[in-house]
């Protein structure tokens, strides 16, 4: 006697492109750490910046499709950081994720003022950060043209 099982997995995640470059620019060890385990677990190619100079060099040179981006980093703050990235005409389509401790609304406002596609305030969930990232990876490009 056969039987069929209907199994409830949820929604179905978003599909996203494996190998993906994704940046962490983030200045505190135990945070680069976990992002970067956590994202190479689920398959993305991982670059890791600890200031905010180095974060646009890298930024520049490997054209990642998303930045984990601190906003209080040495050198360069992650603001200035992606002001100068969306001013490039070359870079202007990376998805910048703003991770900070600063919750404040006028810290949110200056960070999307600044650019950033989305404002996470520490301490964050990773699942919900995981979830955020594959979402905002699998959506085109700011700019692209729609197929």
């Amino acid at each position: 006697m056969d039987r069929e099982i209907a199994v409830e997995t949820g929604p179905t995640p978003a599909p996203c492109p494996q190998g993906a470059k994704v940046l962490i620019a983030d200045d505190e060890p135990n945070i680069v750490v976990s992002l970067e385990f956590m994202m190479k677990r689920e398959g993305f190619a991982v670059l890791v910046a600890r200031d905010g100079r180095e974060a646009l060099e890298t930024i520049r040179r490997e054209h990642p499709r998303l930045v984990l981006l601190d906003a209080t980093m040495p050198g360069m703050s992650g603001f200035d950081v992606c002001e100068a990235v969306r001013a490039d005409a070359e870079v202007r389509s990376t998805r910048i994720v703003m991770l900070t401790a600063k919750g404040r609304e006028t810290d949110m406002a200056r960070g999307v003022g600044a650019g950033a596609d989305a404002y996470v305030t520490k301490p964050f969930s990773t699942r919900e950060l995981m979830q955020k990232v594959k979402d905002m990876l699998a959506e085109p490009p700011a700019g692209s043209l729609p197929a």
